[in-house]
Parts: structure tokens; C-alpha cells; sequence
């Protein structure tokens, strides 16, 4: 240590650049631990005072010595108002709960400014944990010293605001922003994102092209997200040739975005060539390859691509397992599936429900109904609805009616109001004869007045998405006449069935 303060005195006056790389010869908090905070501090305090004082916070804050970092603003003998700010606007990662507190406590003694950097930085930190009171105090603050309207800190409002529910006060402080830029539109975009405000998002990004601010990769990010949530294949064809035009094919994020659009929207040999075009493949690259073909049964290539991934060196994380585990069950690898959920364990990944909810249904579907159970009673976490309800239904299949009954009784503690449920309560208590339980479990349905809700599903044809339901008698003359053809088409296999039955 006295010869990286030897070295920092000897540079003390000097140029700039050369005296930061005094920080160089510290370890940083993640190799060595909390002991070197106060050798950060000892040489702010003994040799660079203003210049090392923002240095030494930002290089604390990538060691994870954020807290130490910002809590003490105080003890840097000549901190200037940078330095501070440094500390106060590091705490984006979350970890300090009372920061906002903190820049206002400081800006009330005068010990900083409060300009657009510092807001804008507290913002996007009481965004990022939803700090929806902490957030307002800033906004006060941000109007009391005119930045308000300031572009940096209008475009953390907005994400603020959409982020803590309040879409509406988030579209008004983008409307009343004199200037905005790519990322006050992106802001707001996401924002209509994130409330599934599908057709404003799509509005908004076509004023964006009108105006002068181009759009950016996590602009065409987050549009292919729309697409992918709400499966608009034509649009997302249009902006995957407006983002290859615009040069954006080359940013990962981007090619990931994409991949899992076209995976989602039924293109799976599309995903597969966007897969292999990505040059440097991170982890989200091969997750959502997975996870794109696990959605169509392709549950050997699941396989496979958890092999390859972890010979080029990627490690697997409990998405990846995730995705895998649930093409096994769609496909009823049973063998497979044990691998895969006893390798994720040895790997150290902590099982979630959605990885035993996938291995349950993977026994069940085997019939493998008293495995399933075992492993539901030996879970490190209670298991939810989805688990019980799985279990359920594989018991239906299977005709196992008391591990079924005792499945359905565990599902309607957690969900009561769940009319399915009590439906097949109901049925299981009637194969069985169970009388007296059937009544009882109808006439709950009844005093709770549950009804079961009517499946959904929609298909998309020449840019327009049409939805249908079940038993739903649309007012389309087109539809109506299919329906009629249909319905003849019925009573024509019924007649054709009886004939066959009495021959």
C-alpha cells in the first residue's frame, strides 16, 4: 500500500490521466473483500482529493462497494459536487433503499447540484426498483430547479412512471416535452409495452419515424417483443427489414429479439437461421433457441443444443434447463427428463416451481403417478396451483381417483375460486360414486357463482388478427356459413357412425 501512495503523491499535479491509473495498483472490493474501501479513502483523502474522489466511486461501485461508496459523501476531505453526485447517482444498482433521501438531504445543505445528471440517474434507480414515492420526490424536485421538462431527466420520468403503473402521467410528460429524443420516444414505447398497449406502441413508433429521431437498437428491440407477445408475424417481417436496412442485424440484443419472434410466431426454421448468424451467441441467444424449439415438440434438438452450448463454453442457467425440462415433457422423454432436472442440480441451480411443475407433468403424463407424488412431498419449496393442477389432470388421464381427489382438494386451498377445479372435483367424486361430494362440491361452485371461463384462440390472416371462442356464434356471414357446413359435416359422421355401430 505505501507504494501505491508513494506513487500517487509523486503524481499529485500532474496530468490527469496518468494520476487515475494510480487506482490501478488497488484491488478491487470483488477480489479481496470489504478491507480496501478505506484505501480508496486514504488516497483521496492524502493525495488526489477532488480527482480520485469521483474515480475511486466508480470504481468501488464496479467492485459491488456501492454502499460503502455512497454512504460516506461526507469523509472526502475536499469532495466537490461531482464527486457526490458520482456517489448519489451510483446507487442505480439498487442498493442503497434511501437514495433519493440522500440527494435530497444533500441539495438542501447546498453540497450538490442537482442538475440533469443526478436526476436523471436517481430516476432511472427509483424506476428501476419501483419506487413510485421516492420517484415523485425527485419529480418535486426536478420542477423546483427547472429540469423537468430537460430531456435526460423527461426520459427517466417517463420510464418512472410507466414502470410504477401511472401510464397515463407518464403519456402527458412525454407530450408536454418541448425536445425529445431516441430515447424519450423509446421510453414511452416501451412504456405502452409494457401496459400491452399494443396499437398506441405502434402509433407512437410511426410519429417517431416522421419526426427527425431515428430509431435504435433497443428500439427495435422492444418492437420485436410486441411482436412476439402478441404474435403479429407481418409486422414483425417489417421491422426486421426495417432494422437490417438501418444496420441493427449485427447487435446480439437485437438478432435475440428477432430469433424469439420468429420462434414464437411459428418460424422456427427462420429462429434457426437468425440462430446461426449470430457471431458471438451469449446466453439469451441460446435460451431462446431452446426455448423456440421446445415450443414445437423438437425436443431431441433441445437436447442437443444443451450439449453444444456448454462445448462452446456457455454455462447453462435455470431458464435453459427450464426449456429443455418442458420439451421432455411435451415429448415424454421420462429418462431424459430426470437427466436433465439431476444434472441442473449438480450444476448448483435451486430447483423453482416452474422446474418441478415441469417434472411432475412429465411423470404424470408417464403415468408415473406415485413418483410425481414423492417428489412433491420431498420439494424445498411448497408447490402452487400449477403443480397440484398438473397432478390433477394426469389422475383424469390415468383414472387415479384418490391421488386425483387429494390433488384437487391441495389446488382449491391455494385457488378457491377456480371453477375448473371444482369441476374436476366433481367428476371424480361422481366416477366413484361419491354422490353426497358431488352435491357438495356443485353447490359451492353455485353459492360462489363460478362459471368456467370460455378458451380462446386467434389466427392471423393478411395483417389482420381474428380471435375466436368457444361457442361463439360470430355476426360474419363468412363464418356463420362455415359454421353451418360444419355442423352438417357433425351430423353426417353421427349418421355414419350409427350405421357402422349397427352393422
Amino acid at each position: 500500500m505505501s507504494a501505491a501512495k508513494s506513487r500517487s503523491r509523486n503524481q499529485h499535479g500532474s496530468d490527469i490521466n496518468n494520476a487515475l491509473k494510480v487506482l490501478d495498483l488497488v484491488p478491487r472490493k470483488t477480489d479481496y473483500g470489504r478491507v480496501e474501501g478505506p484505501i480508496h479513502q486514504r488516497l483521496i483523502h492524502d493525495c488526489m482529493d477532488d480527482i480520485l474522489g469521483v474515480q475511486s466511486n466508480h470504481a468501488m461501485c464496479k467492485g459491488n462497494g456501492v454502499s460503502y461508496s455512497c454512504n460516506n459523501p461526507a469523509q472526502v476531505k475536499h469532495a466537490n459536487y461531482v464527486s457526490k453526485n458520482g456517489s448519489a447517482c451510483s446507487s442505480r444498482t439498487g442498493i442503497i433503499k434511501d437514495m433519493f433521501m440522500l440527494i435530497l438531504d444533500l441539495h438542501r445543505r447546498g453540497e450538490i447540484s442537482a442538475d440533469q445528471s443526478t436526476l436523471a440517474s436517481a430516476m432511472s434507480s427509483c424506476a428501476h426498483r419501483r419506487s413510485f414515492t421516492g420517484g415523485t420526490q425527485l419529480h418535486g424536485l426536478s420542477t423546483k430547479v427547472a429540469y423537468d421538462l430537460n430531456v435526460f431527466v423527461g426520459s427517466s420520468l417517463i420510464t418512472l412512471y410507466s414502470r410504477c403503473g401511472k401510464l397515463e402521467s407518464s403519456y402527458l410528460i412525454f407530450q408536454s416535452m418541448p425536445t425529445k429524443n431516441t430515447v424519450s420516444w423509446t421510453a414511452m414505447i416501451s412504456g405502452f409495452v409494457l401496459h400491452n398497449r399494443v396499437e398506441q406502441c405502434l402509433r407512437l413508433f410511426a410519429s417517431m419515424r416522421l419526426s427527425r429521431c431515428k430509431p435504435n437498437d433497443i428500439t427495435f428491440a422492444t418492437l420485436f417483443s410486441v411482436c412476439t407477445n402478441h404474435a403479429l408475424l407481418a409486422l414483425g417481417k417489417s421491422v426486421h427489414a426495417l432494422q437490417m436496412r438501418m444496420g441493427f442485424h449485427s447487435y446480439v440484443h437485437v438478432s435475440n429479439a428477432m430469433l424469439s419472434m420468429y420462434a414464437k410466431c411459428g418460424c422456427i426454421d427462420e429462429a434457426q437461421s437468425i440462430f446461426e448468424r449470430i457471431a458471438c451467441k451469449d446466453l439469451v441467444s441460446w435460451n431462446a433457441m431452446i426455448f423456440g424449439c421446445s415450443q414445437y415438440g423438437l425436443a431431441k434438438h433441445c437436447l442437443d443444443l444443451l450439449k453444444e452450448m456448454e462445448r462452446h463454453h456457455i454455462v447453462p442457467d435455470s431458464l435453459s434447463f427450464l426449456g429443455v425440462l418442458s420439451s421432455c415433457r411435451h415429448a415424454r422423454l421420462v429418462e431424459e427428463g430426470r437427466h436433465c432436472f439431476k444434472t441442473m442440480v449438480e450444476h448448483g441451480i435451486k430447483p423453482t416451481l416452474d422446474h418441478y411443475s415441469c417434472i411432475v407433468d412429465l411423470l404424470g403424463r408417464a403415468g408415473l403417478l406415485d413418483e410425481a407424488c414423492d417428489l412433491i412431498q420431498t420439494m424445498s419449496t411448497p408447490p402452487n396451483a400449477v403443480i397440484w393442477g398438473s397432478l390433477l389432470t394426469s389422475c383424469r388421464v390415468h383414472g387415479k381417483i384418490s391421488i386425483g381427489i387429494h390433488a384437487a382438494e391441495h389446488r382449491l386451498k391455494l385457488e378457491p375460486g377456480c371453477a375448473a377445479t371444482h369441476i374436476q372435483l366433481a367428476n371424480l367424486y361422481a366416477s366413484i360414486g361419491c354422490w353426497s361430494d358431488v352435491a357438495r362440491v356443485r353447490m359451492a361452485m353455485k353459492e360462489r357463482g363460478l362459471k368456467t371461463n370460455t378458451g380462446c384462440s386467434w389466427i392471423e390472416v393478411g395483417g389482420k388478427v381474428y380471435s375466436f371462442t368457444a361457442e361463439n356464434r360470430s355476426k360474419s356471414h363468412q363464418v356463420n356459413s362455415v359454421l353451418a357446413i360444419l355442423d352438417c359435416l357433425q351430423a353426417h359422421m353421427e349418421c355414419k357412425y350409427g350405421m357402422l355401430i349397427e352393422s
